[in-house]
């Protein structure tokens, strides 16, 4: 049986391993086969192939028909891909209750009393961080956010403000209500509708022309975007991140310069 390698890569999106993959798709080419006819045609090992099978069995992707020799039955790909996303539910749910069972958890107590302490022990020269790709650089300036307890300073760029309301209106509007100085720098060219809704989360001011895009954090931390979001993809997006007082402070004094002008 030939089949494409790419076409085995996809059914990844399964839940399937590579032997996985090969049998199931073996047999649903013949509907209704025996093992070692599926190890013939599939090219797995027959020392494997009863364990996948039974494996694929459990996943609900075939039948085991009864009688000798034993044979195997394909399960309809519709029916599979509902039970898979079944499957998925389930798991979520399951880790999702458990996750939610540790908050306020002696176990997650003991966990960030761990963190705090060994933060006490870092040196101050390797509180910083490099992140490529956009999205870990969202999921950090998220932390940033959930962490302020006094101040945030944000400047995007054009496309960044659409990007960054999407991830971080939420977490920014509570901050906001919990207190915290919230200033947001914006190109003047962004909408008058974003305009208005950064404006209703904190202070905003617009500049005529700027592509800097940074963020600070109670004076003691600064995420900065090394790349042009205009000039590249997403995966390759770049930034910095520093826990510097010292340096935030002097940086936060150079900016509030340029806010008050």
């Amino acid at each position: 049986m030939i089949v494409q390698k790419d076409f085995l890569t996809k059914l990844k999106d399964f839940g399937l391993n590579s032997y996985e993959s090969k049998l199931w798709v073996a047999l649903l080419s013949r509907g209704v086969s025996t093992a070692g006819e599926l190890s013939d045609i599939s090219n797995v090992p027959r020392s494997r192939t009863y364990d996948v099978l039974e494996s694929l069995e459990k996943k609900g992707f075939i039948i085991v028909k009864v009688g000798k020799p034993i044979k195997y039955l394909a399960v309809p790909p519709s029916e599979v891909v509902e039970r898979v996303k079944k499957k998925i539910v389930e798991d979520a749910e399951q880790k999702n209750n458990v996750l939610s069972q540790l908050k306020g958890s002696d176990v997650l107590e003991e966990l960030n009393t761990l963190h705090t302490e060994g933060v006490k022990l870092v040196d101050p020269t390797d509180r910083s961080g490099a992140f490529r790709g956009r999205d870990k650089v969202h999921d950090h300036l998220i932390s940033m956010v959930k962490r302020a307890k006094k101040s945030i300073t944000l400047m995007t760029s054009k496309d960044g403000a659409e990007r960054k309301f999407e991830v971080l209106s939420s977490h920014l509007k509570k901050a906001s209500r919990a207190g915290v100085d919230v200033r947001i720098a914006v190109p003047s060219g962004v909408t008058k509708e974003l305009a208005e809704q950064y404006g209703n989360i904190g202070t905003l001011k617009q500049f005529k022309s700027t592509n800097a895009r940074f963020c600070t954090v109670d004076g003691k931390e600064v995420l900065v975007f090394l790349t042009d979001d205009k000039k590249v993809h997403k995966s390759y997006d770049c930034a910095v991140w520093l826990d510097a007082p010292y340096f935030v402070d002097y940086f936060d004094k150079l900016f509030q310069h340029e806010w008050m002008k």
